[in-house]
């Protein structure tokens, strides 16, 4: 196992990252959960790992209970996120109860933002199972829904107290899940760490099939990069607008196709391809990093290129991404 931490003062907290440590959540981050929990997942998830969850957390004696929400982009939403606060409140939660995300982005984004609002304000955990939310959306505190006219536009920056990220659960993950996690590996490579980027062009094969080494080494330093850049700017009011790389466009191209039709790393790789293209032409980037990019996303299996849009989807398309452009420079609030 390997620890980091981001460093936020009082509000640190620790990354726990490494193979079967799912079993053992009582041992490295009981203290962060307390004597209740309620774990929210999604039932592909629970089939796999909650059973496994709620044994650990039981035989640390900490009472638990399950919020199931549907498995899906689309469920991102309002109604999703009132049914969680309802059953908070059937359940008698209190301000002490910590909120448990076992699932994905989209379950971790959800429950967090619960845990920000409810009784305003109460704590919450991080298990992620995916590729793409252990290396992203698990660190650094942003939570939030969906909105019909924008992505992530909703939300909160409410910071977890202790993210477990057991890397056995990437077996259970379907193979287009493991590819579109790889578009936010590959980012943080572009982004901060040309050695990282470099080994990621040797290592891209097996990371592809799933080598177990090759994956802890990525996730461990994809969550090194993050854990830094959230560590010096948490609300994003500088620096940390470089981890929207490929975001922007990512997003418009989410919400123009629909949700769900495009994964979230699917779309992040050709939005960093169109950001990369934009640069050449408006900053003089050189073409030949995009190229090297290009080849990378293609050859972990991601697409470079936007979809083809109906007029009335482009036209979506670019108005979400102006809109985003215009938030991030004015409250640096989307992710």
């Amino acid at each position: 196992m390997k620890t980091l931490t981001v460093a936020l003062g009082e509000r640190s907290y620790p990354i726990h990252i490494g193979a079967a440590l799912l079993p053992r959540v009582g041992e490295l981050i009981g203290d962060a959960i307390g004597p209740r929990a309620i774990v929210v997942t999604n039932a592909t998830v629970a089939a796999y790992h909650l059973a496994t969850l709620r044994t650990a957390l039981a035989a640390c004696d900490i009472a638990n209970e399950v919020i199931v929400v549907p498995d899906g982009e689309r469920y991102k939403d309002w109604a999703t996120l009132q049914d969680i606060l309802t059953r908070l409140l059937e359940l008698r939660a209190e301000r002490s109860t910590t909120l448990i995300a076992l699932g994905g982005g989209v379950v971790g984004d959800l429950a967090g933002f619960a845990a920000a609002i409810y009784q305003r304000g109460m704590p919450f955990v991080q298990i992620p199972t995916t590729l793409l939310s252990q290396v992203d959306s698990s660190v650094g505190g942003k939570t939030g829904i969906n909105h019909a006219l924008g992505k992530n536009m909703v939300g909160a920056f409410w910071q977890p107290r202790a993210v477990l990220i057991d890397t056995e659960c990437l077996r259970t993950i379907p193979p287009r899940e493991a590819k579109a996690g790889l578009a936010e590996v590959i980012k943080y490579g572009a982004i901060r760490d040309a050695a990282f980027f470099a080994w990621l062009e040797t290592n891209i094969g097996a990371l592809s099939s799933g080598d177990a080494d090759a994956l802890l080494h990525a996730v461990f330093e994809s969550c090194r990069i993050k854990a830094d850049v959230v560590g010096a700017d948490e609300r994003e009011s500088g620096e940390r607008a470089i981890l929207n790389f490929g975001h922007t466009f990512g997003h418009a191209i989410e919400t123009a196709a629909g949700y769900g039709t495009w994964l979230h790393g699917e779309a992040v790789a050709a939005g960093m391809v169109c950001a990369a293209r934009l640069s050449e032409r408006v900053c003089h980037f050189d073409a030949a990093e995009t190229t090297r990019l290009i080849s990378l996303l293609a050859a972990a299996g991601l697409p470079v290129a936007p979809p083809v849009l109906p007029a009335e989807r482009l036209t979506i398309f670019l108005s979400c991404a102006r809109r985003v452009l215009r938030s991030r420079r004015t409250a640096g609030t989307a992710k």
